[in-house]
């Protein structure tokens, strides 16, 4: 792969910079504050000795449902060896993005939903034609940064993650203060042209953000597959 001054626009940067994308919905993310990446103004990529290879980044960062955009500088390492390890993502001057205050709805949701004695479960968020219930918008999103924790684990240099779909999303038992939720979900890896679906098993409050317990991958589709059942 290329070292030193990169296109911003292809894939080596765009690659890296999804990742940061997945680390903010991992350590900031809620069901009101969702992290998306706007643009890549510059990369620069280095090879370090036979440990890995180092991208540092100059990148927009859109806080989607707030609308606000910061430019913010990143640096993402993957280490190379025989297993595959995380990348390791360090971001800095995005500290006005993160001062984004959505406590009192996340307060409101959470006390709405904490004492439900019917526990609902809601399948494919959203629908074949892009639609979605607005009440199941906050599940969207904390469905997004959940799986951020599967996508950032699993990426590489050569991968590109999005998510696709919520197959079904179950609310558990309100445990310590924590709603639980039983969670399927399809993403998209844009390289391969894959669909992995993943099972989660996580839980979220204002107080403690998006924990997740248990993952399991289940069988790759394709895309132009059918999705799989999701009863």
């Amino acid at each position: 792969m290329a070292t030193g001054e990169l296109n911003p626009s292809h894939y080596p940067a765009q690659r890296a910079a999804k990742v940061v994308q997945h680390y903010l919905n991992t350590h900031y993310g809620s069901p009101y504050k969702l992290f998306g990446l706007e643009r890549v103004y510059s990369a620069k990529a280095e090879d370090v000795a036979d440990s890995g290879r180092k991208y540092q980044l100059e990148i927009s960062v859109h806080e989607i449902i707030s609308n606000a955009k910061e430019k913010c500088s990143a640096e993402v390492f993957f280490p190379r060896g025989e297993k595959q390890l995380s990348p390791q993502v360090q971001v800095s001057s995005c500290e006005e993005l993160f001062k984004i205050d959505a406590k009192p709805e996340e307060e409101a949701l959470f006390q709405q939903y904490k004492t439900n004695k019917i526990l609902r479960t809601e399948k494919r968020l959203p629908d074949s034609y892009g639609n979605m219930d607005p009440e199941m918008t906050p599940f969207w999103h904390l469905s997004i940064v959940a799986s951020s924790f599967i996508m950032l684990t699993e990426s590489t240099e050569n991968t590109l993650y999005n998510m696709a779909q919520v197959a079904n999303i179950t609310q558990l038992a309100t445990e310590n203060d924590q709603l639980k939720f039983d969670c399927h979900v399809l993403l998209h890896e844009m390289v391969s042209q894959e669909i992995p679906q993943w099972k989660l098993l996580f839980t979220w409050s204002p107080t403690e953000g998006v924990k997740v317990l248990q993952t399991e991958q289940l069988p790759h589709l394709h895309e132009g597959e059918k999705h799989p059942k999701t009863n």
